[in-house]
């Protein structure tokens, strides 16, 4: 049976695994990370200390982006002693808090990449800046006094596209970086904010194009891909001229492109220092 893979953090218990009976070791996230990376891509392994009523040891919550990839682990490791003396117990969750189950996060960009990677291949998809602007002049009247008066602020708006050759399928994403600059009397500091809303953009418009993306993994382990126009967005019609300049002329409205990602961390970002040179 396929499944529908997105690039978005993934949500719903089926593909949460519960695993306890763990003995506190150091390094024992790598070591859970190690194993059970092998059925599949993980989001996320988090390690908790057990409640004191249950005695020493220690419990983990696995998220995978697959519900049959967290099913094969569950009935591979369940019972197995893996990487300790004890048997593990693994089970897949049976429910989640109710407020988290319909809000709906866009992965980082480092994430995308890395899941982009395990499905398509390195060379099976590939990004490029369309266009990367300094938009800091744009704030209205009101908004750039306030400014003046408080702190200074660099914004700089991304239009970026991912293409996926081997499926004919590409993709645009448009997102907007911002960032204050602590100390205004230093042009050091200007660069360095530059360069950080630079990469923020950038990664926030990688996240932005992978969020219309759909990956179908069929039963075989081969991979289809779907572009999902119904996250389509104004911009995505224009052509590059079209696009470079409704932002020279301040036809578009910047908040839009304001996009909350999954804990978006500036150091994590690996997008090439070339392809923002370009």
């Amino acid at each position: 049976m396929a499944e529908v893979v997105e690039f978005r953090v993934p949500m719903g218990s089926a593909r949460t695994l519960l695993v306890w009976g763990l003995e506190p070791e150091p390094g024992l996230e790598h070591s859970l990370f190690s194993v059970f990376s092998t059925f599949g891509p993980l989001y996320s392994v988090r390690v908790h200390s057990n409640a004191a009523v249950a005695g020493p040891g220690s419990y983990a919550i696995l998220k995978f982006y697959s519900t049959g990839d967290a099913s094969r682990a569950q009935r591979a490791c369940n019972g197995q002693r893996l990487f300790q003396k004890s048997p593990l117990k693994v089970c897949v969750c049976t429910k989640q808090r109710e407020s988290f189950q319909h809000q709906v996060f866009a992965l980082n960009s480092t994430k995308c990449q890395e899941l982009a990677n395990h499905y398509l291949g390195f060379n099976g998809w590939s990004s490029r800046i369309i266009t990367l602007q300094n938009v800091s002049g744009f704030d209205d009247e009101n908004e750039e006094v306030e400014r003046t008066i408080q702190k200074q602020s660099v914004k700089y708006l991304c239009a970026l596209e991912v293409t996926l050759p081997q499926h004919g399928v590409r993709s645009r994403g448009v997102a907007l970086g911002e960032a204050e600059v602590e100390n205004t009397e230093d042009p050091l500091e200007f660069v360095k904010a530059t360069r950080r809303v630079q990469k923020l953009a950038a990664g926030k418009a990688l996240s932005s194009a992978f969020q219309k993306i759909l990956l179908i993994v069929l039963e075989n382990g081969k991979v289809a891909v779907e572009y999902n126009s119904s996250h389509e967005e104004p911009t995505d019609s224009l052509s590059e001229e079209e696009l470079k300049g409704l932002v020279q002329v301040n036809e578009l409205s910047l908040e839009q492109f304001d996009i909350e990602e999954d804990g978006e961390v500036l150091s994590d970002l690996s997008l090439d220092d070339e392809l923002l040179s370009n």
